[in-house]
């Protein structure tokens, strides 16, 4: 299958869907998709595991810059190695999500991770998705995207995927924890999520999965056309792997 060598920036606040968009945008075009919040997610478990203050902003810097991040793509699963070990479970824990804006919002933090993801974007061909990808990582980007969703939407997304996984949360915790988030997020100093001014705005609220993946592929059509053969071609081959017709 032919490859695509663009960059791909898709940002937007926590569970307006860009995780699985962006991973199922890669799949669909064979690109290489990269969970930066992931990155983030990986560092504040470090800290938390050391015992060391997230509020203590010098070591949690020291620690980052010490910290070896990767990812990789696995039978079409991102998996997340902190210091080599694969953490990917374990990030999406809710005492990692409570920490996680505060350490990110570190300045010294964010300098060593957006330099991880550079490197990572080089090779081209590639999804990055997070929270400051179109403004700060790539403002480059061939495509910037930016996803919203209401908050109720978004705290009842995550209530149902933390409860699949066999993690019992309140409703009312989960939406305080994003109101939290998107305050920090939104108010930080350094790299604060917004909206970079060429990026096409989607509100996902009343969006299955798969209108938003069709959507960014459209608009990417629109200037390469040949995504559309590209997306048809990835879906008949592994309908033919799977004995499945593309749906």
């Amino acid at each position: 299958m032919r490859k695509l060598n663009i960059k791909v920036a898709i940002d937007g606040t926590s569970g307006s869907g860009k995780s699985t968009t962006a991973k199922l945008v890669a799949k669909k075009l064979g690109l290489i998709p990269v969970d930066t919040g992931a990155m983030y997610r990986a560092i504040t478990l470090k800290v938390l595991r050391s015992g060391v203050s997230v509020h203590d902003e010098a070591a949690v810097v020291r620690m980052a810059e010490e910290t070896e991040i990767d990812q990789r793509v696995i039978d079409g699963v991102i998996h997340t190695y902190l210091d080599g070990e694969d953490v990917s479970s374990e990030i999406r824990t809710p005492e990692v999500s409570k920490w996680v804006s505060v350490v990110s919002a570190y300045p010294g933090v964010r300098r060593r991770l957006v330099e991880l993801q550079r490197k990572i974007a080089e090779r081209g061909g590639v999804v990055l998705e997070g929270r400051d990808i179109g403004t700060v990582v790539l403002p480059d980007a061939d495509f910037k995207f930016f996803m919203v969703a209401s908050l109720e939407e978004r705290a009842r997304r995550r209530v149902n995927e933390l409860r699949e996984k066999g993690i019992h949360v309140e409703f009312e915790d989960v939406l305080n924890e994003l109101k939290m988030r998107d305050t920090l997020d939104s108010s930080r100093k350094d790299s604060p999520l917004r909206k970079a001014p060429d990026a096409i705005l989607i509100d996902t609220s009343n969006l299955t999965i798969d209108d938003q993946v069709r959507l960014i592929i459209n608009e990417i059509a629109k200037r390469y056309p040949e995504v559309l053969e590209i997306a048809s071609e990835k879906g008949t081959r592994e309908g033919m792997e799977t004995g499945e017709a593309d749906s």
